[in-house]
């Protein structure tokens, strides 16, 4: 009798202490979303601190946590639409090319025979006043026999005064400018979670703190400088962990700004035969005739970034519905179906088709050449909608090149390599 009452004793006391992790593990939604606010805040503060702007500047961030994962904080796309502008706006701002100068009468957009000008246009004449025709027609036409000249293109005289080479050599700077300027957002994003990111109180040790210009899982870029030649993807990363030992004093500020991960690079412009490849072997892959789960319609595109590896952006659909509004599962045989029958099927097909794509990420990936060991490829995919089912709203799929390479070779056999794949997921639906 004694025994037994003992093992009662000891199971409770199991279920006690089962029960209390479970109360620990378990995240207060309220407190986390206050922290977020609050994180946002501050690193909306940092930024406007490291541009000299202030609280009329728009900078909003906006941050989600995902359970198992961590925060994730947007940089804001404001920065790209008014940074250049405001920086330039304690001088005049006259753009010139080829002979011509212009410059908005008030704040706005610019033009440099590119894009497309907000204010209203002046041309002005050396001596600050508004130019004649005479005099504009001169300016051209004194371009127009210099414009073969290289050497010569910067001493374009405008009414006795060379202000064109200086207009010309401010437009020329942007790069320079774009470049301080994404050097600043980093500063901030690693000032940020060094010293304001333990305030996220909920973290677990391995959820990380991510600051990005990159709209996760909606295939969007939050353009940094929305220029034609460039367009620069920055990611900022610090695990909680790392944080909470630099706040124990058991590393130093130098070793945890070592130990976060910094992405900044570009996407390039050139095609790749073999990226291209990639995409219409994925088009024709989960097209509604050969899937068994969801479909694509074509719509794979990828986008190469330099030094770092390629994305593959994928939007997968379940149903389409006929000419009488009635759903329709072109994967199932056109099979008809009523809208809980349709929720029902597309939650059984969600492990059905991340399986299936992780398998094919690793056999088809194999086709490519062009990348570096170290590069990742990374395939992100916009679920198809279905509200109230619990699967995300978008999945991302992961692979180092270097994992392709040794699995094509048989130096790593499918299941070792699927297990390097590592998965990220959005918002549940």
């Amino acid at each position: 009798m004694k025994m037994i009452e003992r093992i009662l004793m000891v199971v409770a006391m199991m279920a006690v202490m089962v029960g209390s992790s479970f109360a620990q593990g378990k995240v207060d939604e309220e407190r986390m979303q206050r922290d977020i606010e609050v994180a946002e805040n501050i690193l909306s503060t940092l930024l406007k601190q490291q541009f000299d702007k202030r609280s009329f500047f728009p900078m909003e961030v906006h941050g989600n946590y995902r359970p198992g994962y961590g925060v994730t904080f947007q940089l804001p796309s404001e920065i790209s639409n008014n940074f250049f502008v405001q920086s330039w706006a304690s001088e005049p701002m006259t753009i010139t090319t080829w002979g011509e100068e212009w410059e908005e009468e008030g704040p706005g957009s610019y033009s440099n025979n590119v894009g497309s000008t907000n204010g209203k246009v002046v041309y002005r004449n050396g001596s600050g006043n508004k130019a004649s025709e005479e005099e504009i027609a001169k300016a051209r036409a004194n371009a127009d026999r210099l414009k073969n000249d290289q050497q010569r293109k910067n001493d374009v005289i405008v009414n006795g005064q060379s202000r064109i080479g200086k207009a010309r050599a401010r437009v020329q700077n942007q790069d320079s400018i774009q470049d301080q300027s994404i050097n600043k957002m980093l500063n901030a994003a690693k000032e940020f979670i060094t010293d304001y990111g333990d305030l996220i109180s909920q973290l677990a040790p391995n959820e990380r703190i991510i600051i990005t210009n990159r709209g996760e899982g909606n295939q969007n870029w939050f353009g940094v400088y929305n220029l034609q030649s460039r367009n620069p993807y920055l990611s900022v990363e610090g695990l909680k962990s790392d944080i909470a030992q630099f706040r124990q004093g058991k590393i130093s500020r130098a070793q945890l700004m070592g130990k976060l991960k910094v992405i900044n690079t570009e996407s390039e412009n050139e095609l790749h035969p073999d990226l291209e490849l990639l995409t219409s072997i994925f088009n024709r892959l989960y097209r509604s005739d050969l899937s068994k789960t969801y479909f694509t319609q074509e719509n794979t595109y990828y986008e190469r970034l330099k030094d770092y590896g390629v994305i593959y952006y994928l939007q997968v659909y379940s149903t389409n519905q006929d000419i009488y509004g009635d759903f329709v599962m072109p994967t199932l045989g056109n099979e008809r179906v009523d809208p809980e029958t349709r929720d029902k099927k597309v939650k059984e097909m969600y492990p059905v088709f991340t399986k299936s794509i992780k398998e094919d990420i690793l056999e088809y990936g194999r086709t490519l050449k062009s990348l570096k060991d170290e590069e990742s490829v990374i395939f992100n995919i916009k679920l198809t909608r279905c509200k109230g089912c619990a699967i995300p709203t978008w999945v991302e799929y992961a692979i180092k090149y270097s994992v392709l390479k040794d699995y094509s070779n048989g130096k790593l056999s499918k299941e070792s390599a699927l297990e390097k794949i590592t998965e990220k997921k959005g918002e549940l639906q």
